[in-house]
């Protein structure tokens, strides 16, 4: 494997909800396959027709759209470019939640918490070995009720005054911390943090940049799991030119450029690359707080991916948390558009019928889709977040796997998963005062040069539509432009139904 270095981050990779990342994209002159759909074709209204392409050559030039849209009973109303293959970004969840919920009975069954045990070390005191299970959720904030990392070193306390190492074990799934194509210059972010059986606090850690009298070094606060050298320098002003460089698997984080004196405070929000160690450092701090004493190391466990899970039994459990209902991250998920958690639940997916690999994961993502009479080739996933530029779908397969869903009896539900134009999650800011507002119901998706929204929304005339539109081949810092062309689009269609 090639090594990558990290060329210095820019601030708005750790900051801002868009990723950034190097891209490839399918070619703008692309032809559209041949239908092999089962969706009924209609004759489209012209006059809908001309008011969505004016609507999307509003946007900027070059910029490669598809969209699709039909009744729920799959009547087709709109058609462009709907079999050509797009780089979905995170409508990517809408595939892997909906995989998860077809199975939801049979994930929540398997479904474990994590839990701690004692293990003999051969120096007297015991190992206190964490074991993940791919809970999305465990936290070690104080004011945590649920769900809490405290709980598991509680009990550790009860039981013994000393440990030697402390161990985070992941083997609960394979050990990949990163699907192919995800994209190096995001993995320093959180949201391109790495991927474990064994997660904590979203895996990431916060670190707080604060100027100083202009000439002087910023303060750079605690960056928990880091090392940091500190280059920021205040200079004048109330801008900042920050930037972060941090090599793979490295605990030493690189700050350069400058903050403005007058300036706000600049938080960073940093990844994690073995999360399984993370957890385990966090662990020994909360047993030392505790008075336990550590004498050993922190240390991870982990499975190669061929490794059969059930050749190392783990020790009968100390203490165990009890699973959070799978459900309730489904919204997590999609609301606000979780990386990490759309990551973990592909592979949680996987773990029921296979080792919790990607590839188990995907397999049982394309059983699913089978099922729901997707069209094998409208759809390639290397990720189940969106984060991999590998990642293609065609409208056409978008829509068809939301219809499907919408008929099953899970199908509300799922969609309650969903952000809401201009009220909740990823959508709180779009179509707001707008006559979709309240009435649009559907996954966003951003990553390099491509945008994505796919969903239901409820036409003028009250009936429910299915659609998905994606642009491509965005031109660099236009992206604004083709998310209001699409949402025009939207709007537009919704008028005329």
């Amino acid at each position: 494997m090639r090594s990558l270095l990290f060329p210095f981050l820019p601030l708005a990779a750790l900051a801002a909800p868009v990723h950034a990342a190097a891209a490839e994209t399918s070619p703008v002159a692309a032809p559209a396959a041949l239908r092999s759909s089962a969706l009924p074709v209609t004759a489209q209204d012209p006059k809908v027709r001309d008011a969505v392409e004016k609507a999307l050559a509003s946007g900027p030039a070059g910029t490669r759209y598809g969209i699709l849209v039909t009744t729920l009973e799959g009547r087709e109303l709109l058609a462009i470019a709907p079999d050509q293959r797009f780089m979905p970004a995170s409508n990517t969840k809408v595939f892997t939640t909906i995989t998860a919920y077809a199975g939801l009975a049979a994930l929540d069954a398997a479904a474990q918490g994590t839990g701690v045990a004692l293990e003999a070390s051969g120096h007297g005191a015991p190992d206190a070995a964490l074991f993940g299970r791919g809970d999305a959720r465990l936290s070690s904030a104080e004011d945590c009720t649920r769900d809490c990392l405290a709980t598991l070193a509680d009990a550790v306390a009860a039981r013994t005054r000393k440990v030697r190492d402390v161990i985070g074990d992941d083997t609960w799934f394979a050990d990949e911390r990163w699907s192919p194509g995800m994209s190096w210059n995001n993995i320093p972010s959180r949201y391109g943090t790495g991927i474990s059986a064994l997660t904590l606090d979203d895996n990431e850690v916060a670190v707080v940049i604060t100027p100083a009298a202009a000439g002087q070094a910023a303060v750079v606060g605690p960056a928990a799991f880091y090392r940091v050298e500190n280059g920021v320098k205040t200079v004048p002003g109330s801008g900042n030119t920050l930037e972060l460089s941090r090599l793979p698997m490295s605990d030493v984080l690189v700050l350069t450029g400058t903050i403005g004196a007058e300036a706000a405070p600049v938080t960073l929000h940093l990844g994690i690359d073995d999360p399984a160690r993370w957890t385990a450092w966090r662990f020994r701090q909360l047993l030392e707080a505790r008075g336990v004493r550590v004498g050993g190391e922190v240390r991870a466990r982990h499975r190669a991916p061929q490794a059969d899970p059930a050749a190392a039994a783990p020790p009968a459990m100390l203490a165990q948390l009890p699973p959070l209902p799978l459900a309730e991250d489904m919204r997590i998920i999609n609301k606000l558009s979780q990386n990490l958690h759309a990551e973990l639940m592909l592979r949680r997916v996987g773990r029921v019928a296979g080792n919790g690999s990607i590839a188990d994961g995907q397999a049982a993502l394309r059983k699913v889709m089978a099922e729901a009479g997707v069209p094998q080739e409208g759809f390639f996933f290397a990720d189940g977040s969106g984060m991999s530029s590998y990642n293609r779908i065609s409208p056409r397969a978008a829509v068809t796997l939301l219809g499907w869903a919408a008929r099953q009896p899970w199908g509300m539900a799922w969609r309650e998963t969903l952000p809401v134009g201009g009220v909740d999650g990823t959508l709180r800011g779009r179509f707001r005062d707008t006559p979709l507002g309240g009435k649009l119901f559907a996954k966003t998706g951003s990553l390099n040069a491509s945008r994505a929204l796919s969903g239901y929304l409820v036409a003028a005339r009250g009936q429910t539509l299915v659609f998905s539109t994606i642009a491509n081949d965005v031109p660099d810092e236009r992206d604004g432009e083709a998310t209001a062309a699409m949402d025009k689009a939207l709007l537009a269609i919704a008028a005329a139904y």
